[in-house]
Parts: structure tokens; C-alpha cells; sequence
């Protein structure tokens, strides 16, 4: 089965992504691009585009629901990482579920 991460990307495009400055690049272990962020709070950041509206984080690359990528992929900070983690096995949760349906997309368990 392929990944269906490849090719939706609809929760790149429908929340907001703040995480700990911790996982800033000029940080020890950090490894989040700080270009790519604003800043919420003094240990809050924001990726940016996420909180535009309609929400799109800049780090995707491509087409929702057509083909996609995260260009930070490897370095993409806590909370996408923990997002539907078995979403690649075809198995996704209710904030999978809720940002593809605002996308058109079915959930993938249906």
C-alpha cells in the first residue's frame, strides 16, 4: 500500500503548529529551521503559514490531495511528528479524519 502521506497533505494545511523553542535549530538537539518559524512567546514558536487563512505551513511542497512533500521533513519539529502516527500504514485518527474532510477528502478508514 502506498503512503497516503505522499499525497494528501491536508493537516499541513488546516492547523496551527506552535512547539518549544527547544526544537529551534540554535538549539541544542533542536533541529527546526528558524526562518521558517514566527515567534508566539518567549518559548513558544509558530511555524509559519499555519496560522494564515486559510492555514498552509510553509515547509509543504505540492499539490493537497495530488502529491506532496514536507521539505523539512527530517527536521520537522514535535507536533508533526507526533501527528496520526499511523496515518502511513493507512490508519488515521480524528484530527487526520477532521483535515481531510475540510480538504474533500474521505478519512482513510473509510
Amino acid at each position: 500500500m502506498a503512503d497516503p502521506c505522499l499525497t494528501c497533505g491536508a493537516c499541513c494545511a488546516s492547523f496551527r503548529v506552535d512547539f518549544h523553542v527547544s526544537d529551534l535549530e540554535t538549539c541544542p538537539g533542536g533541529c527546526v529551521p528558524v526562518a521558517l518559524t514566527v515567534p508566539v512567546t518567549a518559548t513558544l514558536v509558530r511555524m509559519r503559514g499555519t496560522d494564515d487563512g486559510p492555514p498552509r505551513c510553509i515547509a509543504l511542497a505540492g499539490e493537497i490531495g495530488q502529491e506532496v512533500k514536507c521539505t523539512i521533513y527530517d527536521r520537522r519539529p514535535g507536533p508533526c511528528r507526533d501527528f496520526a502516527p499511523f496515518a502511513a500504514l493507512g490508519i488515521g485518527d480524528e484530527g487526520c479524519a477532521r483535515a481531510r474532510r475540510r480538504h474533500g477528502m474521505k478519512p482513510l478508514d473509510e
